[in-house]
């Protein structure tokens, strides 16, 4: 897993997927409404194919099959952890032993939900559709995101990883900002965003960003939804002024700043500080393996690079799906530590140059990326 010392943007791809870029940085625009987006789509990086591990037709189709079973067995668990750390955190109120109980309900709220609003908007997690959509509508709004600006968010995220000015789920530019990287970890960052896009929803507008990937259709189910939020939260925080407590709000609100760490923790191993602006996910994704319990919380989602290129296999699968592909794929971290010694320094040092990210070592077993697929590319070559 050696560091490697990028060079910037758009200006063609080398044979290992990385665009070549010049010696000196210079500042990206990552908004999804400038220059960036535009040279994505002109150097055939937008919309574009991406490259797949080989695996015989009949046991992808094995691993896509779509079941109820493992889903609802491990909601019940979910639903009955709320209620059991929930219940504890509401009778042990005003003692310091609420303390732990809201401390796991927390993150059953503000952490678990984000693994839940992401299997089920791909439609995967149940077999059956409106369990998707149930399960979806509620994590989002307990994750502080809107369902569907989500969903339309995240399908170009798929459709265009880490391409910059066409990835609207860019977690940090480069060079990062710490200071928002830190606020994360306590919900900060996602509440003053979810305020500030939830508000503007509900008079009918949607940001720039927004414009370019949400349809016309979907727009006022967008205005429509983030009227709903807000007088949910308008009724918790009335009822918790009523009882002058803020109790009500421990259990609703509350929960999605002090529990989501957990979330920030796995989603920051995701993609942070791998390459920008290739076309194999090899390279702009990690999996880690993880214990029994961020395994369950996460649904998963730590087998990432296999997720991005095979998104219709469901979170039970992955596994499966991973002992398949990994003679293709990077050496998996082992762990969470593991994972954060890689990404603190790349941070640190991307601060003082940005052109820096991490190269994935593919092993001698992989099947090299051939950017000459791309007809762009090759012109590029």
């Amino acid at each position: 897993m050696a560091a490697h010392s990028c060079r910037s943007a758009l200006s063609g791809a080398g044979a290992d997927g990385r665009s070549e870029m010049p010696d000196v940085w210079v500042r990206r625009d990552y908004s999804l409404v400038g220059d960036q987006g535009k040279l994505a789509v002109e150097q055939g990086l937008a919309n574009a194919k991406w490259y797949a591990s080989a695996i015989p037709r009949e046991r992808l189709k094995g691993l896509m099959k779509r079941s109820d079973g493992p889903a609802i067995r491990d909601t019940i668990i979910w639903v009955a952890a709320f209620v059991v750390t929930g219940g504890a955190g509401y009778l042990l109120w005003g003692s310091w032993w609420a303390v732990p109980a809201f401390l796991a309900y927390g993150v059953l709220y503000g952490s678990s939900t984000d693994s839940r609003w992401h299997e089920c908007g791909h439609g995967t997690a149940f077999k059956t559709r409106w369990m998707n959509e149930v399960v979806y509508q509620i994590a989002c709004f307990m994750v502080l995101r809107e369902p569907a600006v989500w969903r339309w968010s995240h399908t170009r995220h798929h459709t265009d990883t880490i391409i910059v000015g066409r990835d609207p789920e860019v977690v940090a530019p480069r060079p990062p900002i710490l200071r928002d990287i830190f606020l994360m970890f306590f919900g900060i960052k996602q509440a003053q965003s979810y305020i500030s896009k939830v508000t503007l929803h509900s008079i009918g507008k949607l940001t720039a960003d927004e414009e370019t990937f949400i349809p016309q259709s979907e727009r006022a189910k967008v205005y429509w939804v983030a009227c709903v939020h807000i007088l949910i939260y308008v009724a918790f925080i009335g009822w918790a002024i009523s009882l002058r407590s803020i109790l009500p709000l421990m259990y609703v609100g509350l929960p999605a700043l002090y529990g989501a760490w957990h979330y920030v923790v796995t989603a920051l191993m995701q993609h942070l500080g791998l390459a920008e602006d290739v076309l194999d996910h090899r390279l702009n994704a990690r999996t880690v393996y993880l214990n029994p319990i961020s395994r369950f919380i996460y649904w998963n989602m730590n087998y990432h690079v296999e997720h991005h290129m095979f998104p219709m296999v469901p979170y039970h699968a992955l596994p499966a799906l991973h002992e398949e592909l990994k003679g293709d794929l990077p050496k998996p971290y082992n762990g969470i530590i593991e994972t954060y010694r890689e990404i603190i320094p790349t941070l640190l040092r991307q601060l003082r140059d940005p052109n820096y990210f991490v190269r994935r070592e593919l092993p001698p077993t992989a099947r090299p990326f051939k950017p000459a697929s791309q007809a762009s590319m090759a012109a590029a070559e």
